[in-house]
C-alpha cells in the first residue's frame, strides 16, 4: 500500500468523523526506526542468552550486574534511533481529532520524542529506573554496576515490565477505558497475539468502534479487524493523515 487511493473510503470517513481515536502501537513501529525487536537484539555478546533469561525478576535477583549490562547496551541502541514518519504522523493526528489516546507496547520513548504527549506506556520505559524493593521511580542510572535506591538502598532495576509481571494497573485501566470509549481503533505494528494488549481491539469492537490494523503483513488475527492494511506505518500513516485534508 503506497498511496491514499489504497486506503478504504470507509476508514477515511471513520477517521474524519471520529469523536475519539485510540491507537495501539507495537514493535513494528520502532523497527522502522532501526530499533531491534526484543528477540532480534539477541546477537553478539548476548547470542547465548534467551531473551527470557534477561528479562524476569528471577534473573535480576540471580545476577543484577548481568541484567544491568544488558539493559545499558539496549539503551545505547535505542538512544541512537530517531522517530520515523509513522511516529510523527501519530503525533500530528492527535491534533486533528477531538480526542486521541495513544497506547504503546514499546519502551523506547520514540513517541514522546516525535511530539506525542500523555502516552500510555503499557510495558514501561527503558530509560526509567525503578526500585526493585518498593517500586518507586528514581532519578536515573548513576553508572555503578547496580545502582541503588536513594530512599531505601534497594537495588534499582530498569523501569520496564518483565516476563511474568503484570501490566501496571493505571496503564491497563486507562487503556481499557480508552478502547471501550473510542469509535476508531488502530492497531499499528503489533502482532495482536500478546494479551492483554491484544484484547484492546476486541474491547473496542465490542463497544461499537471500527477497528483496523496496519502491518507490513496481515497478522494471524486480521479477520478480527474491519480493515487490515498491509504496509509500513511510516508510509500508510502519513497518507491517512493527508486524507483529512481532502
Amino acid at each position: 500500500m503506497t498511496s491514499i487511493r489504497d486506503i478504504p473510503d470507509a476508514l477515511i470517513a471513520a477517521l474524519r468523523d471520529a469523536r475519539h481515536v485510540c491507537v495501539l502501537t507495537g514493535a513494528g513501529v520502532s523497527a522502522e526506526s532501526g530499533v531491534p525487536t526484543f528477540r532480534e537484539a539477541q546477537d553478539g555478546l548476548w547470542a547465548k542468552y534467551r531473551a527470557e533469561e534477561l528479562a524476569t525478576p528471577e534473573a535480576f535477583l540471580a545476577d543484577p550486574v548481568l541484567i544491568w549490562r544488558w539493559y545499558r547496551w539496549r539503551r545505547e541502541l535505542v538512544a541512537e534511533a530517531q522517530p520515523n514518519s509513522g511516529h510523527l504522523a501519530i503525533a500530528k493526528l492527535a491534533d486533528r481529532v477531538p480526542r486521541f489516546t495513544l497506547v504503546t507496547q514499546n519502551v523506547d520513548n520514540l513517541h514522546q520524542r516525535a511530539g506525542s504527549s500523555n502516552v500510555i506506556e503499557f510495558h514501561g520505559n527503558i530509560f526509567e529506573d525503578r526500585c526493585f524493593a518498593d517500586g518507586s521511580l528514581q532519578a536515573g542510572d548513576d553508572g555503578t554496576a547496580v545502582p541503588t535506591c536513594s530512599e531505601c538502598g534497594g537495588n534499582l532495576r530498569p523501569g520496564v515490565v518483565w516476563f511474568g509481571e503484570a501490566i501496571p494497573e493505571r496503564a491497563l485501566n486507562e487503556s481499557c477505558a480508552a478502547a471501550a470509549d473510542c469509535d476508531l481503533f488502530l492497531s499499528i505494528g503489533t502482532s495482536s497475539l500478546v494479551y492483554p494488549a491484544a484484547g484492546l481491539a476486541d474491547l473496542a469492537k465490542q463497544n461499537g468502534a471500527m477497528v483496523a490494523e496496519i502491518n507490513p503483513n496481515p497478522t494471524m488475527n486480521a479477520a478480527r479487524f474491519d480493515f487490515s492494511l498491509a504496509g509500513n506505518s511510516g508510509v500508510i500513516l502519513p497518507e491517512l493523515l493527508n486524507s483529512l485534508s481532502l
